[in-house]
């Protein structure tokens, strides 16, 4: 059983890079925080209580003794805080900022961790981009003229409609052939074959990108 559930979206802290509009940005849409580890030290700096913390608490420092009421220790090292904290989410979307930016291997972590819980609806906010995983299928109302980008975590076809370079019947691959820098041309719709395709939208595009994952199929099964 999931340690929060909620029927509505849920705002994720990490204990990243984390910038002065991030964090209200997403309480803004999605009020309920939990916070991964050391994100409880952002939450008690911003002066905002978790519902939860979850993790296994090597990096919360002093605001354990804060929140020792909401704490859920996770004590394997196998996994990631945000992966020990995403797959104990049960809601329809989590809003997830402080996992982007500074370390690079954290970075890609948190982008492997979207594909491995393709099960769990989570939008990554960064400083100047939004990535995801894509689901079966997506319809997005993004401005014509915005960058876009498809990323591979492997092997994965995508048909699109809406961007200025077709990707229909291109093979993707991490090791050979990725869909950077790709511009909007209108109403974008996705449908992977696989819970295999990041996409990179522009921050500007959140309310677009939320609007469309709210409307979008049913997400993949748990691997």
């Amino acid at each position: 059983m999931a340690i929060v559930q909620c029927a509505e979206a849920i705002t994720l802290l990490g204990g990243g890079v984390l910038g002065a509009a991030d964090l209200p940005l997403a309480l803004a849409r999605a009020p309920l925080l939990v916070a991964a580890d050391g994100g409880a030290r952002h939450a008690a700096k911003a002066r905002h209580t978790p519902r939860a913390v979850i993790g296994d608490m090597d990096s919360i420092g002093e605001s354990a003794a804060q929140f020792a009421d909401r704490l859920h220790e996770i004590a394997e090292q196998d996994s990631t805080d945000f992966d020990k904290a995403l797959r104990n989410i049960d809601a329809p979307l989590v809003l997830a900022v402080g996992f982007t930016g500074g370390r690079l291997d954290h970075e890609l972590a948190a982008f492997h961790v979207l594909a491995a819980r393709a099960d769990r609806r989570c939008l990554l906010i960064g400083t100047e981009s939004l990535v995801f995983l894509c689901p079966p299928r997506i319809t997005l109302d993004l401005v014509p003229g915005a960058p876009f980008s498809l990323f591979p975590m492997g092997e994965v076809g995508c048909a699109s409609e809406g961007l200025r370079w077709p990707t229909e019947g291109i093979r993707f691959s991490p090791a050979r052939r990725v869909g950077t820098s790709n511009e909007v041309t209108g109403r974008v719709m996705l449908r992977p074959t696989a819970p295999l395709m990041l996409a990179i939208a522009p921050r500007a595009a959140l309310d677009a990108v939320i609007a469309g994952l709210g409307a979008a199929e049913e997400g993949w099964p748990p691997r």
